[in-house]
């Protein structure tokens, strides 16, 4: 019994991960926390050629997109539970061999409708390893080591989607769209293979949840009941958000507004994405002297103030060099504020992170696919929609801190109310 137990509980612990082990579980946690982004925006330079050859309009084409951002928001809401009943491998191992089988679907899809279906059950799968990633995270950390390690990933998550257009006009310049997919298809088995022998479980039997819809159900409760956590997920969805539209929005803005070519517009782009990556790297030594907390508000803080300046430029017509500024240093608050919400609002549900992950997870996809659009939506010629939605986006993440601040004050007060019980002395007898 002994021996059969042993194995199962050193995964329990993040103490293993030490040194170059802690360096080699960020590098694999970030190849799988790519596979979402890389998904979801490979395929972009190709939507025109896809939409040709399988004669569909822009808005049928535009579909393969919200079916994926469907299957990767709702898909975490199932697959958390599962995982806290079942343990993170196989769902995590399931889902990598699933999105490898949709993405040769999608490959050989012969027409949009069987397109868009093979692209939602890809994001249903690709939901299981966003969900358990961040779950691992949670099982092996918490506090500011679970921020340090989600900063890391944060980091992937914001230039993962820079860099996937590129790396598929890269593709499209040597192959058709079809082979985009399959290059994820074989993207997602390297990584599943990886995972497989790499990857222990973390998740020991004794601190599973029975597999029943019911308890499934009793635990989105209890985070429903959870005002602080509710508040955190929140803020990190919202943060997500803010830099989803901007991903969305900026190809337009930058280059059909202030006229930068497209090789301006790449430059551009990478200059920006290196305020969320100085900033996602500098967030753990913010977080050993600051704490979470304190370094959320200030990261807040600063979006909602840069979101202002480009509302600001933008109104003024002050031009790029305002209006960039002002994106670089909103970009460098979403590196800083998404993990540190997270890690605030998983460190109170160690006992369901499966489930709190999903629900936080889908959350920031269902977020970040309803401001994309309304970029579009609301495009009038000018950087104004973008910069207003970038605007509601933080303001409205910084009215959330402050409940939570008044929340956490009130338990304070209510611990410090608490009676207390005076205990006999015990006496030495004579």
């Amino acid at each position: 019994m002994s021996s059969a137990a042993a194995p199962t509980s050193v995964h329990v612990s993040g103490d293993r991960y030490v040194g170059k082990r802690y360096v080699y579980l960020v590098l694999l946690l970030g190849v799988l926390t790519a596979i979402g982004p890389l998904t979801v925006d490979t395929y972009l330079p190709a939507l025109p050629a896809l939409s040709d050859e399988l004669h569909a309009s822009d808005a049928a084409a535009q579909l393969t997109m919200t079916g994926l951002m469907a299957g990767l928001g709702l898909g975490q809401l199932l697959i958390g539970p599962l995982s806290d009943s079942v343990g993170r491998r196989r769902p995590l191992i399931i889902g990598l061999a699933g999105h490898s089988l949709m993405s040769l679907l999608c490959a050989l899809a012969p027409s949009i409708e069987m397109l868009i279906i093979a692209r939602t059950v890809q994001g249903l799968a690709g939901a299981a390893v966003a969900v358990v990633v961040m779950a691992i995270v949670r099982d092996l950390f918490a506090g500011v080591k679970a921020a340090q390690l989600l900063s890391r990933l944060v980091l992937v998550t914001g230039v993962s989607p820079i860099l996937a257009p590129s790396i598929g006009s890269a593709l499209l310049a040597l192959t058709d769209w079809q082979g985009i997919f399959v290059v994820l298809a074989g993207f997602a088995l390297l990584s599943m293979t990886v995972a497989i022998i790499a990857l222990p479980e973390t998740l020991p039997p004794v601190r599973r949840t029975p597999a029943e819809p019911v308890r499934w159900l009793s635990a989105y409760a209890v985070l429903f009941r959870d005002r602080s956590y509710l508040i955190m997920v929140g803020v990190a969805a919202l943060m997500f958000a803010a830099l989803i539209a901007y991903v969305g929005g900026s190809p337009f803005v930058l280059q059909r507004i202030y006229g930068l070519s497209p090789s301006a517009f790449g430059i551009v782009f990478a200059v920006n994405a290196a305020g969320l990556i100085i900033f996602a790297q500098l967030n753990p030594l913010l977080t050993n002297r600051f704490g979470p907390e304190r370094v959320l508000t200030g990261a807040v803080t600063v979006g909602v103030l840069s979101a202002l300046g480009m509302v600001g430029t933008a109104v003024l017509g002050l031009g790029l060099p305002g209006f960039m500024i002002s994106i670089w240093l909103l970009l460098a608050a979403c590196g800083v504020a998404s993990p540190n919400a997270a890690a605030i609002a998983l460190s109170r549900h160690g006992e369901a992170a499966g489930t709190a992950s999903a629900l936080l997870g889908s959350a920031q996809f269902l977020m970040g696919g309803v401001t994309t659009p309304l970029v579009g939506a609301l495009n009038n010629g000018t950087a104004l929609p973008l910069a207003g939605i970038l605007f509601c986006a933080t303001a409205l993440a910084a009215g959330l801190l402050i409940p939570a601040r008044r929340y956490q004050r009130r338990l304070l007060e209510e611990q410090l109310a608490l009676p207390t019980v005076d205990l006999p002395r015990s006496h030495p007898s004579a």
